[in-house]
């Protein structure tokens, strides 16, 4: 049988997979046993530890202890490219929509990630994960949060698609402003 290296892609795929799914088993495929994750929290509206280091306390913070929180989450790349086979570096803004378990509430956020990856040993050897914007919405939010982001590609998807088929609420409006601006220094979208 021969053995697959996955290409950078696929291994964002698989965390996307891992992490939205609540899978932990796949976080072991997707970093390096050392790999290190550093949070940057530009909002007080969700907290996560400032940095795990292993893939273990990786999968615990971004799998575990967050399937614990929240359900029915869709996280999206925000780019309308994808990493290339021999790409040691990949950044782009990310749009995330999800529930909390607890209330029911809506959470939608955004921010960047930063990837660094080993593709000899086809794994993540770091992330660094920027939370810009993270909006706590009322439950009634769900039914047109989540129609809007399964009308996307997922979980890669240009930023002209996330806000041509966006609510027209105005409870979105500060996510949407904030990836926005998130998304200009890629010269992505316009105001």
């Amino acid at each position: 049988m021969t053995h697959i290296i996955p290409t950078p892609e696929a291994l964002l795929r698989r965390y996307i997979r891992a992490k939205d799914e609540n899978r932990p088993h796949l976080m072991a495929r997707t970093f390096a046993p050392d790999a290190r994750l550093q949070m940057h929290l530009l909002t007080e509206t969700i907290s996560f530890p400032a940095e795990s280091i292993g893939v273990d306390a990786i999968a615990d913070t971004l799998v575990r202890d967050f399937g614990r929180q929240y359900d029915n989450v869709y996280t999206f790349y925000v780019t309308g490219r994808r990493p290339l086979a021999d790409t040691a570096t990949f950044a782009c803004p990310w749009l995330v929509g999800m529930t909390e378990k607890a209330t029911g509430s809506v959470r939608v956020g955004c921010g960047r990630y930063e990837w660094t990856i080993d593709a000899q040993r086809a794994c993540v050897t770091a992330l660094t994960i920027t939370i810009t914007h993270m909006s706590v919405l009322p439950a009634a939010c769900a039914e047109p949060m989540f129609a809007w982001l399964t009308s996307l590609g997922y979980p890669w998807t240009p930023p002209q698609a996330i806000f041509a088929h966006a609510p027209a609420d105005e409870a979105f409006g500060p996510v949407l402003d904030a990836l926005r601006a998130a998304c200009e220094p890629v010269g992505a979208i316009p105001a």
